[in-house]
């Protein structure tokens, strides 16, 4: 796994508050970069059709499940665990109990601000940056070579082509 710049702080920012969210695109590497960063945590993903479902049926139950907190992926598919968080937060005046990730959207956004304002650090992942990219065998590439390859990591990683990737991407992500 390529280091990620916004790594340690992370890391710093899990000491200071109860839950840390780590918001982004897809693909920007979100998923395994807090499942690297937190190994000792219960990984949970909720994009699982059972496990959302059980979470969407009892909250309170699911998250009981946690009682030293979790990574919470994909979490802006359950919207309503949001507020179920905020009373857990609360009442065990803990840092360091919750990781939340999931793909940038105003609901996500949104549901941060309403529930956990001030009890979430929130950080966000995008693509490889140059520092990053220079970790992998673009270290000594031209400019316009990187610049036309993209930070994607799955287009690192699975050594795919950007003509193949990008297309793809844009019409089931943003189309």
């Amino acid at each position: 796994m390529i280091h990620r710049a916004i790594s340690s702080k992370i890391i710093d920012l899990f000491k200071s508050f109860p839950v840390v969210s780590v918001t982004g695109p897809r693909q920007a590497g979100k998923t395994t970069l807090v499942r690297h960063l937190f190994p000792d945590k219960d990984y949970v993903s909720l994009e699982d059709p059972d496990i959302r479902l059980l979470a969407l049926n009892d909250p309170r139950s699911f998250l009981n499940r946690f009682p030293n907190g979790a990574v919470l992926d994909e979490i802006q598919r359950v919207p309503d665990l949001f507020s179920y968080l905020q009373s857990i937060v609360d009442e065990s005046g803990r840092n360091g109990l919750f990781v939340l990730s999931g793909s940038q959207s105003f609901l996500l956004h949104n549901k941060i601000s309403q529930s956990l304002a001030g009890r979430t650090a929130i950080m966000k992942l995008l693509p490889f940056n140059w520092e990053e990219l220079q970790k992998t065998d673009f270290a000594n590439a031209e400019l316009n070579l990187v610049l036309y390859t993209g930070g994607y990591p799955r287009i690192h990683d699975k050594n795919l082509s950007p003509q193949d990737f990008f297309p793809n991407y844009i019409q089931t992500y943003i189309e």
